[in-house]
């Protein structure tokens, strides 16, 4: 009986949580896609978790096997926020099969180098939608015209270039071979472009 509430319990979550994702995105403003999926999973579960706390609900559970229900929901809130609608918005793969599909099917190997700049950029707003991202998350900040990282966005930046070199894989297969091109991105950079803005944020 305990796994069979569980799993009616847990049925019901996902419907509410789907639920509450629809309404928002349908009904309300978003900034952030992952903050604003993220949101709708708290919600869900803070409304699942009243019914599932409610007096007389639920007598085959005890209080540990429902804080244990309220856990796994907010964890598989948290999943859904990040594989479902995160991924879905902004995955390049998801893309380019949408892409596929809509010019009938296929397109040349040697000409997805012009899709990417003359069609993804513009009708995915991808400098808009990053630019957004990152003010809000707090690691950018625009001034005058240019787009400074804050002391956050430059914490994040060493961290992550520091697991790109050190913990990514130095042999990742890229069009049939294998390569560690992708650990050190910027060593065939422009050296001076003329698109860097003089002085630097400090917060």
């Amino acid at each position: 009986m305990k796994f069979v509430s569980s799993v009616l319990a847990t049925a019901a979550f996902i419907l509410l949580l789907l639920a509450t994702y629809c309404l928002h995105v349908r009904f309300f403003k978003v900034d952030v896609i992952l903050y604003s999926a993220l949101l709708d999973a708290l919600i869900a579960t803070l409304i699942a978790a009243v019914f599932l706390f409610w007096p007389r609900k639920s007598p085959t559970l005890g209080v540990f096997e429902k804080i244990l229900l309220v856990v796994t929901w907010l964890l598989g809130g948290y999943a859904f926020a990040i594989s479902v609608p995160t991924v879905l918005d902004r995955s390049l793969s998801f893309y380019i099969l949408e892409k596929l599909d809509q010019r009938g099917g296929a397109i040349l190997a040697n000409r997805f180098a012009d899709v990417f700049t003359d069609e993804y950029m513009h009708e995915m707003r991808l400098v808009d939608v990053r630019l957004t991202e990152q003010e809000e998350s707090g690691t950018v900040r625009i001034e005058n015209g240019c787009v400074m990282l804050t002391d956050r966005g430059r914490e994040i930046a060493s961290f992550s270039r520091f697991f790109r070199n050190n913990l990514l894989p130095p042999n990742r297969l890229l069009r049939g071979e294998y390569t560690g091109d992708l650990t050190n991105p910027f060593k065939n950079s422009i050296p001076s472009p003329d698109y860097a803005c003089n002085g630097t944020l400090q917060d």
